[in-house]
């Protein structure tokens, strides 16, 4: 969960908790979209700005997508899922910013309909976090925690100019 614009905090499952700072590094939060949470991705550079948000759908009910903090571990332009693969043939998973060795990823998809736990971004999105998104660099963090209240004044500036 978010403790403040570039802290998060991580509870694991037998209680423990930990703090992790990501000042000085570039990441995507995924605020997914259930309850409590903002149904958003924020883009922060490694000066701490919010520079681009929009939308998202995550994973449905049974499909979960993983909270916790990611690397992005490889791109793919053009992608077919393997586990859901389109019947017509298309690829149904471009602009993939992978970050678990599950399959799990950001890529273009559907705002409007939940996922088998990838996260859905808009067409007019992915492709500015594409080219941003650095493999190995690039954090990915994934809450179920709302993360507005720390992006509105970037948020509010840019809107105002």
């Amino acid at each position: 969960m978010p403790t403040s614009k570039t802290k998060f905090k991580i509870v694991y499952g037998n209680g423990t908790a930990k703090i992790v700072d990501l000042k000085g590094k570039d990441f995507i939060v995924v605020s997914v979209r259930e309850p409590g949470s903002d149904g958003r991705f924020y883009a922060v550079d490694r000066d701490g700005v919010v520079w681009w948000t929009g939308p998202l759908t995550s994973g449905a009910d049974n499909y979960k997508t993983p909270s916790g903090i990611y690397p992005v571990l490889y791109k793919k332009r053009h992608y077919m899922s393997k586990d859901y693969p389109d019947p017509s043939g298309i690829d149904n998973m471009d602009y993939s910013i992978f970050f678990t060795r599950y399959g799990h990823a950001l890529h273009q998809g559907s705002i409007n309909w939940m996922s088998h736990g990838c996260i859905h971004i808009a067409p007019r999105d992915i492709p500015v976090l594409f080219r941003w998104a650095k493999p190995h660099r690039t954090r990915i963090v994934i809450t179920r925690h709302s993360y507005m209240p720390f992006a509105r004044p970037n948020l509010l500036r840019f809107h105002l100019k």
